[in-house]
């Protein structure tokens, strides 16, 4: 009996037409679109994530190196993928997250702004205390005067020393640059050309790119006289900087576990370790809405995120505890001394380059 072949519109694929289903890629037979098929598929799909997310949701939690243990054993379809798991939940933390910048940001610009005011009034209290002529008319009546109330020469010259007031006693918090910023400050107001601003700031006619990258940027800070777009900037690379340092940590496990399989290993054990971290800031982030945390507790919830690393790799990697909590603190201390003030450095430098 001659067999029926029909080509699938999803693959372009032949197959036998008494099959329901596309045995190539899965797609149903002669399914015609309609409202009913469109959110079934949809809800189905939404809910058969949401299903495995919740499966795996516990052993991430409560069972360091489980998922990642699973997951290498082929248990692939039964929890989350490992990076599905990531990039979901470091959606809903910087989701989050954005709240709180947005107030960082705001904070940052009324800082600096006080700032720059601090540095007026420190302007002026020094051209006031340098200004001899006018201690001289406080004093001039007091002098003239001086048989009638009895003040003598020694007490008008403490006098003076008192209203005296050195610049250098004028303690405020102020913004200081090692060029002339007053001088700056005039010409953007008398709208110099940039060259001429960029001059006064001490930037040389033969400067590189990078200078005068540099040297515009500041000038722009200068401007405006906020940083809250730098920060805003940094924040924004964040989810990025991660996501390149997810890999780097995976290399560093590498390193001290290089007998214990290849590098998508140790990659699927950061996955879930990187997952475990952005869960636990989430749930801290959403907890900070309903009421206020004590910075102790928070201390101690973080701590507890490195305990929770030693326990992964002593499952993972199926060491000895002493070993794993060695080679735990070994990996923690090249991570945070090294790599990850580096990645910060470099994240400050662009984004205040690149704002």
């Amino acid at each position: 009996m001659e067999k029926n072949m029909v080509t699938c519109k999803n693959c372009e694929k032949e197959y036998n037409d008494s099959f329901e289903f596309c045995p190539h890629c899965g797609q149903k037979s002669n399914e015609e679109l309609t409202i009913g098929i469109l959110f079934y598929n949809t809800i189905s799909n939404y809910f058969s994530f949401d299903a495995r997310f919740f499966k795996s949701f516990i052993p991430l939690m409560f069972k360091p190196g489980y998922l990642a243990k699973r997951f290498l054993e082929g248990k692939r379809l039964l929890y989350l993928h490992p990076a599905q798991m990531y990039l979901f939940i470091s959606v809903v933390f910087f989701f989050l997250f954005s709240f709180n910048v947005r107030d960082q940001v705001e904070s940052l610009d009324k800082v600096l702004e006080k700032g720059f005011e601090n540095e007026k009034i420190a302007d002026s209290m020094k051209s006031q205390a340098i200004d001899s002529a006018t201690i001289a008319n406080i004093t001039k009546p007091l002098k003239d005067s001086k048989y009638l109330t009895g003040i003598n020469d020694k007490e008008l010259k403490n006098l003076d020393s008192i209203i005296r007031v050195d610049s250098k006693d004028v303690d405020i918090p102020k913004m200081t640059f090692n060029y002339d910023s007053k001088k700056v400050d005039s010409l953007i107001e008398a709208k110099a050309p940039i060259e001429e601003q960029l001059k006064a700031m001490g930037m040389k006619e033969d400067a590189n790119w990078f200078i005068r990258r540099l040297y515009t940027q500041i000038l722009k800070f200068q401007t405006n006289k906020k940083g809250g777009t730098i920060l805003q900037t940094f924040y924004d690379s964040v989810p990025i900087a991660l996501f390149i340092l997810l890999p780097i940590f995976a290399m560093i496990l590498k390193l001290f576990f290089w007998r214990r399989g290849s590098f998508a290993h140790h990659l699927v054990f950061s996955f879930y370790y990187y997952s475990f971290l952005f869960t636990v800031f989430t749930i801290i982030l959403a907890a900070k809405f309903i009421w206020q945390i004590p910075d102790g507790l928070i201390w101690g919830i973080v701590l507890s995120t490195f305990f929770y690393l030693f326990l992964a790799i002593k499952h993972f990697y199926k060491q000895s505890y002493f070993m794993s909590f060695f080679k735990t603190g070994i990996v923690t201390f090249v991570y945070m001394i090294f790599v990850l003030p580096i990645a910060v450095g470099l994240m400050f430098a662009a984004a205040f380059m690149f704002y």
